[in-house]
């Protein structure tokens, strides 16, 4: 093929032809030398079929996050290289990949690095490399659609976890809990801790009777809040989880909380285990170290996509109950709409509350308040207040018909919505509700 150089040439020698006494024949001799130039650096210029190509670089990346992957190029032939070369990825990869002019000499290599914004989660695939070897005159070119082979890569996108920056407060409110900052005392958990001396302001239920008979001095005991506990997170996957807040599905929301509450609850002993569900087991972790949990965590959340249907929440009881035979926390992130939880999950829900303690954590949009405060100045605006009020009265029905099941629930913004999640936990922790 031909280069823009080549049709250059030939408008040059277009311009000169009035000066020939020919110029039928000067345009024909022109053509000729121009076509013959062409072929020559074509022949010239170093096959394809030489050329290796492989990479290296980042594999994961967080969502809102930059990587950077590698493209070698090596010239296996005994010629020159000189290619002008674009790596094209998937559109939601953010690649910035212009084309760019490499040169390798016989046996040499060549470097180009994309750089990569992911604006989604999930694996992002490299697709194609084209390559164009250019011959020395840079009038033609070599290029085959199956040559070279491109070398596969992909990159997971990992969800965002913007809530990690709340894990200080919330592991300091632990440590309280815990009893490393303050005196533990009764009522702040149910497990023995140890036996100490009474103090002035210590309940009198915490007295040990025996351990002061046989000391002499009257002895109390401490507790501590219950550690090896399991919490289970359970994300509805299904059709209200593809429902956009602001920028993301709720889906996005409910793993943002998921991860702050998975890793405050293996801070504090307990065990975490999570479930992906639909109509089907889509992601599930389960028995991960405090030390693995996280990166378990976020791998498996990372190609998780919202299903366009109906959540099957028999399916999902029957695999909680299946897999957790001890009391757990479960911790189902969902939507509070009607006819999602009012015909699927309340029918079921007297089974789960049996055998477990239960908490449905949903967000909203920030919209809806704000619609229902906003000043109506025109008729589109009355109408608009109408249906924010409307949609939160039907949020506090189906909240009010759980609580009634014995069910917690959480119902905060996205902006709020993990904060609030390991607030419920660290609260029904303190309780010994757990």
């Amino acid at each position: 093929m031909v280069t823009w150089r080549s049709a250059l040439l030939l408008g040059v020698a277009a311009l000169t032809m009035p000066l020939w006494a020919a110029p039928w024949w000067a345009a024909a001799a022109a053509g000729f030398l121009v076509l013959a130039a062409s072929l020559v650096d074509f022949l010239l210029a170093a096959p394809l079929r030489d050329l290796a190509l492989d990479r290296n670089g980042d594999t994961t990346v967080r969502l809102g996050q930059s990587a950077t992957v590698r493209l070698r190029l090596r010239n296996n032939g005994p010629r020159t290289l000189r290619a002008q070369i674009r790596d094209a990825w998937v559109p939601s990869a953010g690649a910035v990949t212009p084309p760019e002019r490499l040169t390798a000499p016989p046996g040499g290599s060549a470097t180009l690095a994309a750089e990569l914004t992911p604006t989604r989660r999930g694996d992002r695939p490299a697709v194609r490399v084209t390559v164009r070897s250019h011959g020395p005159l840079g009038l033609a070119f070599r290029q085959r659609a199956e040559r070279p082979a491109t070398p596969p890569w992909r990159v997971r996108v990992l969800p965002r976890f913007a809530s990690r920056q709340l894990l200080p407060e919330k592991t300091a409110r632990l440590r309280v809990l815990d009893g490393t900052i303050v005196t533990r005392g009764r009522g702040q958990g149910t497990e023995f801790d140890a036996l100490r001396e009474y103090v002035i302001g210590d309940d009198v239920r915490s007295i040990d009777w025996r351990a002061s008979a046989r000391r002499s001095d009257v002895m109390v005991r401490t507790w501590r809040p219950e550690r090896d506990r399991r919490v289970v997170c359970v994300l509805d996957t299904g059709r209200t989880s593809a429902v956009r807040i602001g920028d993301e599905p709720r889906l996005d929301a409910a793993m943002d909380a998921a991860l702050l509450l998975a890793t405050l609850a293996s801070r504090a002993g307990d065990q975490v285990d999570l479930l992906a569900v639909d109509t089907a087991v889509r992601a599930s972790v389960s028995g991960a170290g405090r030390q693995v949990l996280l990166a378990r965590l976020v791998n498996a959340l990372a190609p998780l996509q919202p299903a366009l249907v109906e959540t099957d929440f028999e399916l999902v009881v029957g695999e909680v109950l299946r897999r957790e035979r001890k009391r757990a926390l479960i911790v189902l992130f969902t939507a509070l709409e009607p006819g999602a939880l009012g015909e699927g999950l309340l029918p079921v829900l007297p089974r789960l509350v049996a055998r477990h303690k239960v908490v449905v954590a949903a967000t909203h949009d920030p919209l809806l308040r704000e619609l229902t405060t906003r000043r109506a100045e025109t008729p589109a605006d009355a109408y608009a207040a109408a249906a924010g009020h409307r949609a939160l009265a039907e949020r506090d029905r189906v909240a009010a018909a759980l609580r009634r099941g014995g069910v917690e629930v959480v119902d905060a913004p996205a902006t709020e919505f993990a904060s609030a999640v390991a607030d419920a936990y660290l609260t029904l922790k303190a309780n010994a509700r757990l």
